[in-house]
């Protein structure tokens, strides 16, 4: 079957002219600068005038309006719609705006290559890779290759958290892969830059990336090992981390790790190992000295107890007392989580707050953020929903613990939640508390007098 051709203005709407400029305004949109350009696109940074937050709006260029150019575009937008993940950057809409056809995402604070023209230290880098390796990891079980990784490709984020954009010349494994010329000079894999692009390909670009956040230095064709730097990298992480490297920047792409997953769960083994210098061992997880003994001691019952019924599965960032994602506040030292930093069990993420969301929620019922377009009528089940909507005309009405809004109405839960077993409550907001425990309600703030 002859694959039908996409029409990238429709009928009906006027050409405008290309060029924006600060200030103007696109549909709800206003402009605030000009971020760049890729291949094909320029990408703005602008203002949404309803949410009252900023985003980045990719625009394609007038010069290359032309269908297969379009074409393109739009194979990028359904790949970015796919690929629910915390480390890849998603899609808040897509659409034709003021004869533009525009994709809207979150913005983000900087690229990995603004960010690399200042010192990186040693355990963000490690942390940077480890989100990308996830977030490439994520696409390859899906189905896609890159094909262009890249710092600039790759979005930071408040809290350290990093973000994989821009599958542009992205191709789908599961056909015939065939991109000669595509992918940035001096991040391509030589088999890649000759027209066989493959998940290899992406695990060699993904340890160029890595090897330059952590020696400062990008190694250069004929890639021969040792690269200029390396002697920086193995001062820095343990031996197992260059092990990894060095076998993602294989020239045979048959002696590289088959995709980004295999990589990515080596790295993470690698990274544990401790660090020896001049025949001395460095402080290692395993050697520090651990916490106070009586917090360490509250801490593990707390998670005995509980952690599985509220999901304490993530770290506060300062205390790193166990947290769950619903928590606004953490209960061990009171510092602030209006955004989640982690990743999350659901299969996309609020935008505004960053926690977990279904994929047939309209609301995101942990912030009072605005409402997205359900792509599809199927509804899925949950075990975690465990309460019920006060509004008589809500559509599901059901409601998982310590949800604020109703995710499928708005309307704002008036159930004051409560820990199963558990029979304090908060002084202030009436939700549930393991007083026994902390020291601050994790859902308004409001110490507990434990200190």
């Amino acid at each position: 079957m002859r694959r039908q051709k996409i029409h990238p203005i429709p009928p009906g709407v006027r050409r405008p002219k290309w060029q924006l400029r600060r200030g103007q305004r696109l549909g709800k949109y206003k402009i605030l600068k000009r971020l760049g350009e890729g291949g094909f696109a320029e990408v703005y940074s602008a203002q949404d005038t309803v949410e009252g937050v900023p985003v980045a709006l990719k625009i394609p260029r007038g010069p290359l309006v032309k269908d297969d150019t379009f074409d393109s575009f739009y194979r990028e937008v359904r790949l970015a719609a796919r690929l629910h993940h915390p480390h890849i950057l998603g899609l808040k809409n897509a659409d034709f705006i003021d004869g533009r056809f525009v994709a809207v995402s979150a913005l983000g604070d900087e690229t990995l290559g603004q960010r690399l023209t200042r010192r990186l230290g040693t355990a963000q880098a490690l942390s940077f890779a480890d989100q990308v390796l996830s977030g490439a990891a994520f696409a390859h079980e899906k189905g896609v290759i890159h094909c262009d990784i890249k710092p600039e490709n790759i979005i930071l984020f408040g809290g350290g958290v990093v973000r994989l954009t821009d599958f542009g010349i992205a191709k789908l494994a599961m056909r015939t892969v065939s991109a000669s010329g595509s992918g940035t000079l001096g991040y391509v894999a030589p088999e890649q830059a000759m027209g066989r692009p493959s998940r290899r390909s992406d695990v060699f670009s993904l340890g160029l990336v890595i090897y330059r956040m952590l020696s400062g230095e990008l190694p250069k064709w004929p890639f021969e090992w040792p690269p200029k730097g390396l002697r920086r990298v193995r001062r820095r992480v343990p031996q197992r981390v260059v092990e990894v490297l060095a076998k993602a920047l294989e020239v045979n792409p048959r002696r590289r790790f088959a995709d980004a997953g295999k990589m990515r769960t080596a790295f993470r083994q690698a990274k544990r190992q401790p660090l020896k210098a001049n025949g001395a061992a460095r402080s290692s997880p395993a050697t520090r000295k651990p916490e106070r003994g009586w917090r360490t001691v509250q801490r593990r019952e707390f998670m005995r107890r509980l952690g599985r019924l509220l999901e304490t599965r993530h770290a506060c960032a300062r205390c790193r007392g166990p947290v769950s994602e619903a928590m606004t506040t953490c209960p061990w030292c009171g510092s602030g989580r209006k955004i989640h930093r982690a990743e999350t069990s659901f299969p996309a993420q609020c935008p505004r707050c960053h926690r977990g969301m279904k994929l047939d929620w309209r609301f995101c019922p942990w912030c009072y953020g605005a409402g997205f377009e359900v792509s599809g009528k199927r509804s899925y089940t949950d075990r975690r929903y465990a309460g019920r909507c006060d509004n008589a005309g809500c559509a599901r009405k059901q409601l998982m613990p310590f949800m604020r809004y109703c995710p499928w109405c708005r309307r704002k839960v008036k159930k004051a939640w409560k820990i199963p077993g558990e029979k304090d409550t908060c002084t202030k907001c009436r939700w549930g508390l393991a007083a026994e425990f902390w020291s601050y309600c994790p859902w308004c703030s409001h110490p507990t007098g434990k200190p």
